[in-house]
């Protein structure tokens, strides 16, 4: 983020204060949008616009390309080639067989194409230098691509983040030419925010999480927030038209919608976070361990010269796990669908066969919670085999495993407040991101009234984890005090480069 700068003088009197604002916004709304001034609200407009188009159209390419592999592996090859022609004891080999197979071309993109970055390295990159390179975007999609299509527990929320952020950064430097260092910053929010919103269908809660999750309480870069809310805006309206996609719920938990909250509601949803809460302390902990493992084995290196080693031990891990419980396979976004309600396997949308090994189903309180932890320990080996994705939709598909056995224990309890409650505690207690995932599990569940509810879990968990961070480079900012009041000739300038930064190991390797 660079060095703080000193303190500069505060106006003192009412016409001091209508200088500085004055002097921000430079001129007229008309004279800003002809001088197309540096960080004005013409400017601003134009770029977002701009930003969102742009990814909108990055992430809707992403996206086809995604569900046109999914479906050919994993819908179409199997009845082309298992079907009928294999023994029906042995489909379940093609969940090893595809999951290797998968893998094994993650782990050589990564060694022949070099490093993608993931969550952490672009919120540090955020921080240090307000862009991310240009030179990460190849590497992150061949990596992602692998790993969804392999079904690991990784999605593709950030690397759409990742891409996305790249792609605005040189959207704002190289074709808008601009040089102020919190202007590129904020227009790589732009970017992200977008990509959050085209892919969660969240316009508001998407573009919020990208500005939550680069600190660990709250957003702190609170002066780009409503320019990035409406690249989101822009950035959801191509993507979903391109891909013919509506906005609304993907789930229903329940028959009806709750129409009413009670209070004693949101104290059992601040209870719920809390049990999420103490979860996620659990996994993290675990992964931590699992971490320092995969570095004793002299798996972990800067230069990903065991990458393939490295990713084909996450593999077996994943399809061990997959070919006993196959509710644990891929990202969840939709598989939560199935274990919330718990519908029978065979409605699970990715994996095949659904049965996996031994017909597992989720009809008993143990069986949910097998599927919870076995969720969690498929996510830390994916992780620490280098897989490249993102973990938010994981961690909510644990959360709702674990959610649906509190149901079994307490009856009473309205699935829809257990499952979403518990998917938020654990989130947010990794993420640090307690008012986006609340907007987000809101409106994807479409239970708009357990809003409050979730927000109270969301943030007991974030707090009640405050002392436990995850994601290494999530950062206060240095001049949190007087971002807002600046002057120009004061601000740092970023480089005209490509570079690199160095990475943090703690934050790349074990976040």
């Amino acid at each position: 983020m660079g060095s703080a700068r000193p303190r500069q003088r505060e106006p003192a009197t009412l016409a001091e204060l209508e200088e500085e604002y004055l002097e921000k916004t430079r001129s007229t709304f008309y004279g800003d949008a002809i001088a197309f001034a540096e960080g004005t609200i013409p400017q601003s407009i134009a770029i977002a616009f701009c930003v969102g188009v742009v990814c909108g159209v990055v992430a809707y390419v992403y996206y086809a390309v995604n569900d046109y592999f999914l479906e050919l592996i994993w819908d179409e090859m199997p009845e082309w080639f298992v079907i009928d022609r294999w023994p029906e004891e042995l489909y379940v080999l093609w969940i090893p067989l595809c999951t290797v197979a998968l893998s094994l071309c993650c782990g050589l993109s990564i060694y022949y194409l070099g490093e993608p970055g993931d969550l952490a390295y672009t919120i540090q990159c955020i921080h240090e230098k307000g862009y991310k390179a240009t030179s990460h975007i190849v590497p992150m999609v061949a990596a992602s691509q692998f790993t969804i299509l392999a079904g690991a527990s990784l999605g593709p929320e950030a690397p759409l983040v990742a891409i996305c952020a790249a792609t605005a950064g040189f959207l704002s430097r190289k074709v808008f030419k601009q040089r102020n260092r919190n202007v590129v910053r904020k227009h790589t929010f732009m970017g992200m925010s977008g990509a959050l919103a085209a892919f969660f269908g969240v316009p508001l809660g998407g573009s919020i999480f990208a500005l939550e999750v680069a600190s660990r309480f709250g957003v702190e870069y609170f002066e780009h927030l409503a320019e990035s809310i409406f690249a989101g805006e822009i950035c959801v309206v191509v993507f979903r038209a391109l891909a013919g996609l509506p906005l609304g719920s993907i789930w229903k938990i329940v028959e009806e919608p709750m129409a009413e909250t009670h209070p004693t509601e949101i104290v059992l949803g601040a209870g719920i976070g809390l049990l999420g809460a103490g979860v996620a302390y659990l996994w993290a902990n675990f992964h931590w361990r699992l971490m320092a493992a995969f570095r004793d084995a002299g798996l972990l290196d800067d230069e990903n010269r065991f990458a393939v080693r490295r990713v084909l031990v996450g593999a077996v891990a994943v399809a061990g796990i997959g070919v006993l419980v196959p509710h644990t396979m891929f990202w969840g976004e939709f598989e939560i669908g199935t274990i919330a309600t718990l519908s029978p396997a065979k409605d699970l949308p990715h994996v095949w066969p659904t049965s996996g090994l031994l017909g597992f189903e989720m009809d008993s309180m143990t069986n949910c919670l097998i599927v919870g932890f076995c969720k969690l320990v498929a996510i830390s080996f994916t992780v620490a085999g280098g897989f490249r994705g993102g973990y938010i939709f994981p961690f909510f598909a644990a959360g709702a495993a674990f959610g649906r056995a509190l149901c079994f224990a307490f009856p009473s309890i309205n699935p829809a407040i257990a499952t979403l409650c518990f998917a938020a505690g654990i989130n947010v207690a990794i993420t640090r991101t307690a008012l986006a995932t609340s907007l987000i599990l809101a409106q994807l569940s479409g239970e708009l009234h357990v809003l409050p509810v979730l927000v109270a879990a969301s943030l007991v968990s974030l707090f009640a984890t405050g002392y436990m961070p995850f994601i290494k480079s999530q950062l206060a900012r240095s001049d949190i005090d007087f971002s807002l009041y600046y002057r120009r000739k004061t601000l740092p300038r970023i480089q005209d480069s490509y570079h690199t930064l160095d990475h943090a190991k703690d934050a790349v390797d074990e976040d």
